[in-house]
């Protein structure tokens, strides 16, 4: 219970005093067997009334105070000031006029209630349907803001899991980067290897080739010394 009434376009009676010392209340159902001793007769419709949209229990100076929903039926004039009160807390409590928006849906509730108010008065078992209506319609609206927390959750939940989902692919692509580079310079260093090993082959080949060529020439140097000692030893005369 709060320390002062709140502020509804629901039309309430005059506050009774339920106990001069709130910690002097016993229990809730001591509470309802007071308060009626203070209130008139109410009529069946008002029962009805009271049960549909229950009074308001508050604090003020350390007395409890209950207010009951007005039984006075309403005319033409409350009405259009009903309608012009919830023109005026609309703009005042600066609510959204499209979307979703907790205060606008806070004050046609109330509105929907005084209307239900008003109808009980008259007839009962319409005011018992649309309290039905109302249940109904914020049954649905609760189905839907749960449907729609879920779907944010959801989505949130798929949001960051594309989040990680990207930050390991980045990750995975800067490793591969890396072994690319990595590779790439072991390519060039092979090549380079590979271009020395080439040329040290291409060396050591002239360089046998030259060694090659020059054994050929002083086997033929000697090759020619032993063909000419031989015609010589030949030509020679025998004694």
């Amino acid at each position: 219970m709060s320390n002062q009434q709140p502020d509804s376009l629901v039309k309430y009676d005059i506050p009774i005093l339920v106990s001069t010392s709130v910690a002097g209340k016993k229990s809730k159902k001591k509470q309802q067997q007071l308060a009626p001793l203070e209130r008139t007769a109410t009529t069946r419709n008002e029962d009805y009334l009271n049960s549909i949209l229950p009074p308001r229990e508050y604090t003020e100076n350390g007395q409890l105070w209950v207010r009951y929903v007005s039984p006075t039926p309403a005319t033409r004039v409350d009405v259009i000031n009903l309608q012009d009160e919830l023109d005026k807390r609309l703009q005042a409590r600066q609510a959204r006029e499209t979307g979703i928006c907790p205060i606008r849906e806070e004050l046609y509730a109330q509105c929907f209630d005084e209307l239900i108010r008003q109808i009980t008065i008259q007839c009962a078992e319409r005011g018992f349907l649309l309290v039905r209506v109302r249940d109904e319609i914020k049954m649905t609206t609760q189905a839907y803001q749960t449907l729609y927390e879920s779907s944010i959750a959801y989505g949130m939940r798929k949001a960051l899991m594309a989040e990680q989902k990207k930050n390991d692919m980045q990750n995975s692509i800067r490793q591969l980067e890396e072994e690319c580079e990595n590779l790439n310079k072991e390519v060039e260093r092979l090549e380079l290897d590979i271009d020395e090993t080439i040329k040290r082959d291409e060396e050591e080949r002239q360089r046998e080739q030259r060694s090659h060529e020059d054994q050929i020439a002083t086997l033929k140097e000697k090759n020619a010394d032993y063909k000419s000692e031989l015609e010589t030893l030949l030509s020679t005369p025998k004694k």
